[in-house]
């Protein structure tokens, strides 16, 4: 049987609205409720950042301290912020830490049962992490960059060296773009950040590809009221891998990018990589394309492929990740709204997921912990009430 992550205690210091805050979880789901502005996302992003990347807000470190504490104003002074678990995992309970060491620091600092991890790859062993906010509803209609970002999240959660691959790829380019753009570097400067952009560019192409099509297989099929989904890549590179070896597409890349020198250097970027690439998803019941679903349909969708996910993810990796549905239920049905408790609970998954009502969690009553948040406050609702 899968393994369900789950965090069952975390404890916040300085972290956002917080000064310091515990919660302790017996690895149930957990219902966080209160108005808005509350700080019920705060909670969230922090479970986020046990797991490598930059967190469902994708904030900048220095902005997560919390605003009138000491360290927020004196840079000069102690610790600024930080997160601390512990997470049952198949190994065992295991005790994660992030935040940063100094205030004004460029990396956050990670550390797993005391000692100091190298990177924050290292958490990926220990926590999956996958989440759904309020800002991702329009995910199928904003532009390409945030789909991207998306679908990269999935990948980190089987290949948490994919986010490597793609800050070398965008450091490469951003460096290539300075010295078109300055006519300044010679060739063999030149080619030696176009061969960077080429394997690293092919392999994240690969990746988004491999992922798309295992993942594709487990949302095609329909789960009660939501939708089977089918998942496919919009991208240069990505159809030279479908019809080429990776070796041949490196090298149409390799040539692309040296012809493209002139032209490159007035746009800026390249006008080829993956950093154009596209996801597109259907909504298969319908032959429906997602952008042009209603907004209800969107949401299933959604839904859909994150609870897929994590049911490839049990699948392949033997383990439930934790999920994270920031205010997922305000705008769903009820009938969508009782199949979705009704799938964590099949899944098993531990969920951590806020509302401003938490009467429509009733349903979970028995399988959650609740919490009030008021005030950066929060505090244990009895399971009587």
């Amino acid at each position: 049987m899968p393994f369900p992550l789950a965090v069952e205690r975390l404890m916040l210091t300085d972290f956002r609205c917080y000064d310091h805050a515990v919660m302790e979880t017996g690895g149930k789901t957990v219902v966080l409720s209160g108005p808005n502005g509350a700080g019920k996302t705060n909670v969230l992003e922090a479970v986020s950042l046990l797991s490598p990347g930059r967190g469902l807000r994708r904030a900048k470190l220095t902005e997560i301290v919390r605003q009138g504490s000491k360290d927020a104003k004196d840079a000069s002074s102690g610790r600024a912020w930080a997160v601390a678990a512990r997470v049952a995992s198949p190994t065992g309970p295991v005790d994660l830490g992030t935040g940063l060491a100094q205030p004004g620091a460029e990396k956050r600092t990670v550390r797993i049962q005391g000692e100091t991890a190298k990177a924050q790859a290292a958490l990926a062993e220990h926590m999956d992490a996958q989440w759904l906010t309020p800002q991702m509803d329009r995910l199928f209609l904003d532009g390409r960059s945030a789909r991207r970002q998306f679908l990269d999240r999935l990948v980190f959660g089987y290949d948490p060296a994919h986010a490597g691959r793609i800050t070398a790829y965008e450091h490469a380019m951003r460096e290539r773009a300075r010295l078109l753009r300055d006519n300044s570097g010679d060739a063999t400067w030149l080619a030696g950040l176009e061969d960077t952009m080429v394997t690293k560019g092919i392999a994240v192409a690969a990746a988004r590809l491999e992922l798309v099509d295992r993942l594709g297989l487990y949302c095609r099929a329909a789960h009660g009221p939501f939708p089977g989904a089918g998942l496919g890549i919009d991208g240069v590179v990505e159809d030279w891998l479908r019809k080429h070896p990776a070796l041949t597409a490196e090298d149409q890349y390799r040539s692309i990018l040296a012809a493209s020198r002139d032209t490159d250097g007035q746009t800026g970027g390249a006008r080829i990589g993956p950093h154009k690439s596209d996801l597109h998803v259907r909504h298969l019941g319908k032959d429906q394309a997602a952008e042009i679903c209603s907004t209800g349909e969107q949401k299933a969708l959604l839904i859909s492929i994150i609870l897929a996910d994590a049911r490839m993810t049990a699948a392949e990796r033997g383990r439930v990740p934790v999920l994270l549905l920031d205010e997922v239920a305000a705008h769903l049905d009820q009938e969508r709204r009782e199949a979705l408790f009704d799938d964590l609970v099949t899944l098993g998954c531990q969920a951590w997921i806020t509302g401003t009502d938490d009467h429509l969690f009733a349903p979970l009553r028995g399988h959650a912990v609740f919490y009030a948040v008021a005030d950066a406050t929060v505090t244990p609702v009895p399971e009587t009430v």
